[in-house]
């Protein structure tokens, strides 16, 4: 057994949650994945994975076994790219994941500058408002709008944003300016996207939250088409704050309850920790705090 090939298919398996998508992954057998893994077991002489026929799933001396062998793997990259002299020139493709809106206003611009920058590397944006796999998507490296959840990711924040409440200066005229959360109940409301479309929104933090059900009289599942309303004088709507960056530019928008606020939402670059900063993701991220302003305040 090849310690090296049977530590790669573990965390390969533990990474995709399961053997099939794994074997794919590596170009092997789902058979040659097993008797890998099988034969790590039994050299370490614990069990490292609980199979059944619907799942896979890491028993407590696997999940502590995979970071050490993300690590290690790590390490053996990093000799082997320094031996071919690609830890110090960005070179391949690389593909990087972002939110819809937010990656065509300031993703892309960025991608593009980044290409100009570095002529060994081509590049694919891909623009989505879902949580993606980066390792089971080959996704290089995301940036991601909100706190995370998964702790297998390396993360460095990179700006924050703010979620703010708008309406029109002539809605406001008609209808007052709410001055407290709890004075958006006599208010028309607009919501959207999925997480938005639960009927609640939340003001401040901790034991001073305020959770607020609202029925909206407008919902969409873009934002722009629930900025677009605002501006109409259609109601409220809560935004994150470079949605409505444009429109309170042109005066056609106000923020209210702006002390009523959440904290803003950290914005970062994630990418995982099974694979090595290469030199074209390090690339990336020094042009993001070189030169990019993603503080949303």
């Amino acid at each position: 057994m090849d310690r090296l090939d049977a530590m790669q298919a573990f965390v390969t398996v533990a990474d995709l949650r399961g053997f099939a998508p794994a074997a794919r992954k590596l170009r092997l057998s789902p058979s040659a994945m097993t008797r890998l893994v099988a034969a790590l077991e039994e050299r370490l002489g614990a069990r490292l994975l609980q199979r059944t026929t619907r799942s896979v799933t890491l028993t407590d001396a696997g999940a502590r076994y995979l970071e050490r062998a993300r690590r290690i793997l790590a390490d053996v990259e990093e000799a082997e790219l320094a031996a071919e002299g690609e830890r110090t020139r960005p070179s391949g493709k690389l593909v990087v994941s972002a939110p819809v809106g937010f990656g065509r206003l300031h993703v892309g611009p960025l991608m593009a500058a980044y290409l100009q920058r570095h002529g060994d590397v081509s590049a694919e944006l891909r623009l989505e408002d879902r949580i993606v796999n980066l390792v089971e998507d080959g996704i290089d490296v995301a940036v991601r709008i909100g706190l995370l959840a998964d702790s297998s990711l390396v993360a460095r924040q990179v700006g924050s944003m703010r979620r703010i409440v708008v309406a029109s200066p002539a809605y406001l005229k008609r209808h007052g300016e709410p001055r407290r959360p709890a004075e958006i109940a006599g208010h028309q409301t607009i919501q959207f996207g999925g997480a938005a479309a639960i009927g609640e929104w939340r003001f401040g933090a901790g034991e001073n939250e305020v959770r607020l059900n609202i029925a909206p009289r407008f919902l969409c599942n873009v934002a722009d088409a629930a900025i677009q309303y605002a501006e109409r004088g259609g109601g409220l709507t809560r935004v994150l704050a470079y949605q409505a960056g444009d429109a309170l530019r042109r005066g056609t928008l106000k923020i209210v309850l702006e002390e009523f606020e959440q904290p803003p939402l950290p914005i970062h670059i994630v990418y995982p920790t099974s694979r090595l900063l290469s030199a074209k993701v390090r690339a990336f991220i020094d042009l993001i705090t070189e030169t990019a302003d993603w503080r949303f305040g």
